[in-house]
């Protein structure tokens, strides 16, 4: 699961800027079933579980502020608080969902870029090895992409445009991988199609001097040296001093020994 260190800190940064209730906190052990309360004990119950780690509850609270007070100006802080929450909570759909429905009915409000960076991180969070399925991936990558796209010049773009660098290198990292299987299962033009939709869609990751000393592999066993050879001077104008380059090199040079030879025994 990818992490960074700063995006804990920017998420509390965020929400400590969100309007609290005036009153002083109460230790309470309100629960969450439906007892009508009024706006205030509600925030400041869910507020003083969320300052004691119990994030869950909070969450529920915060909800409980928004279904019974669903037209005060609480409703709209209680929301993003609840998406928060279950986000601290782990509980990546319970926030995206919260997240979604403040975006939703609040679409142009000032914390609508927070609301949609909550959403990316819930999905972000759940990214998993390159060996599971990405659809996760694929989701936080649009989530971060909407963010970016709908408030460039948010607080939270710079940190969107850094994990979309590192998503695409993990969506990168799971084409070689399937394209490697291929290639061990001598499946040569398969694995090239996975080689070459890295180097196209993926170019600045750092899988993409691997990809294309594999494409000079595969071009080599399907027959093409010429391809081979334009593809490993790619290669070398872009990654010189990698041991990719210095793989590929080799290559031909052995493919190259290998056609000769054969060229004089025929003679």
């Amino acid at each position: 699961m990818l992490k960074l260190s700063r995006t804990t800190s920017l998420l509390l940064a965020a929400a400590v800027v969100l309007p609290l209730a005036a009153c002083a906190h109460k230790k309470t052990g309100l629960d969450t079933s439906y007892v009508a309360r009024d706006v205030s004990t509600l925030y400041n119950a869910a507020k003083h579980s969320m300052d004691t780690g119990d994030y869950d509850q909070a969450a529920k609270l915060f909800d409980e502020v928004e279904r019974q007070h669903p037209y005060s100006v609480w409703a709209r802080r209680a929301q993003l608080m609840s998406a928060f929450n279950y986000y601290l909570a782990q509980k990546y759909t319970d926030s995206i969902s919260s997240a979604q429905r403040f975006l939703t009915i609040h679409p142009g409000n000032v914390e609508a870029p927070y609301a949609q960076y909550l959403i990316a991180m819930s999905y972000y969070q759940q990214i998993d090895e390159v060996t599971r399925d990405q659809t996760t991936t694929q989701q936080a990558s649009d989530a971060f992409g909407e963010l970016i796209r709908r408030y460039p010049d948010s607080r939270y773009a710079a940190d969107a445009r850094l994990k979309m660098d590192l998503i695409k290198d993990h969506l990168a990292g799971k084409e070689m991988e399937i394209g490697r299987f291929y290639e061990r299962s001598g499946q040569w033009l398969a694995a090239s199609y996975r080689f070459r939709s890295v180097v196209d869609q993926y170019q600045t990751t750092t899988q993409t001097p691997e990809a294309l000393e594999r494409l000079v592999e595969c071009y080599l066993a399907l027959g093409v040296p010429e391809e081979a050879q334009k593809t490993a001077a790619v290669l070398g104008r872009n990654y010189p001093e990698t041991s990719w380059y210095k793989q590929a090199l080799n290559l031909l040079g052995r493919d190259r020994q290998l056609t000769q030879r054969r060229t004089a025994s025929r003679k």
